[in-house]
C-alpha cells in the first residue's frame, strides 16, 4: 500500500468469525482496515443477514452484493450465463426450492413492469448492509437492464411480496 499499488482491501465468501479474525489483525498489526466483503447476497441467498450483517455493521465493512434473478434459467436450464459458465458454481442453484422461488420472483417483478434482475439489484439496494452491487451481464441489453436498476425504487408492496416469497422459500440458494 505503501508503493501506491493497493488502496483497498476486501474479503470474499468469508464467514463472520473470518471477518472479525481480518479485521482483528489489522488492528492489531497496524495493517490496512478491511473496507468490503464480497459474499453471496441476493433473494435467493439471504443468509448474509443472520451474523454476517451484524459483524459488518460494527466493524464497517461494507457488502459487495450482486442480484441473481434474470428469469432465464427457468425457460431454459441451459442458458448462457454464470451457472452454466462455471464447473461448479451453479451447484447453489440446483436445489429443489430453487425453480418455485425463482417463479414467484419472476412474477412480482413482471406484475411491477420490471425486468426480474432488475428487481433483484434493486432490492440488494434496500439492504442497510449493501456498500454496492455487481453487475453481471451476458448480453448488451442484459447490461443495460441491470444499469437501468440504478434508477429503481422498489415500492412498499413489491418489498413486502418479496418477504412473503422469503418466508415461504427461505434462502433456497445457500
Amino acid at each position: 500500500m505503501q508503493a501506491g499499488k493497493v488502496c483497498h482491501i476486501g474479503l470474499s465468501n468469508e464467514t463472520p468469525w473470518g471477518v472479525s479474525e481480518f479485521v482483528r489483525c489489522a488492528e492489531m498489526l497496524g495493517l490496512p482496515k478491511i473496507v468490503s466483503v464480497q459474499n453471496a447476497y441476493h433473494l435467493m441467498n439471504r443468509s448474509f443477514e443472520n451474523g454476517l450483517a451484524e459483524v459488518c455493521h460494527h466493524a464497517n465493512v461494507g457488502l459487495l452484493a450482486f442480484g441473481h434473478l434474470s428469469g432465464k434459467y427457468l425457460a431454459d436450464p441451459n442458458a448462457k450465463g454464470r451457472i452454466n459458465s462455471f464447473p461448479g458454481f451453479g451447484q447453489r442453484y440446483n436445489k429443489p426450492n430453487v425453480p418455485a422461488a425463482s417463479k414467484e420472483y419472476v412474477r412480482i417483478a413482471n406484475e411491477a413492469g420490471l425486468i426480474p434482475a432488475q428487481m433483484a439489484l434493486a432490492f440488494a439496494r434496500t439492504r442497510w448492509f449493501t456498500g454496492s452491487v455487481i453487475l453481471g451481464a451476458t448480453s448488451v441489453q442484459q447490461l443495460r437492464g441491470n444499469l437501468d436498476s440504478a434508477e429503481v425504487t422498489l415500492s412498499a408492496d413489491v418489498l413486502e411480496k418479496i418477504e412473503a416469497v422469503h418466508r415461504a422459500y427461505p434462502n433456497p440458494a445457500p
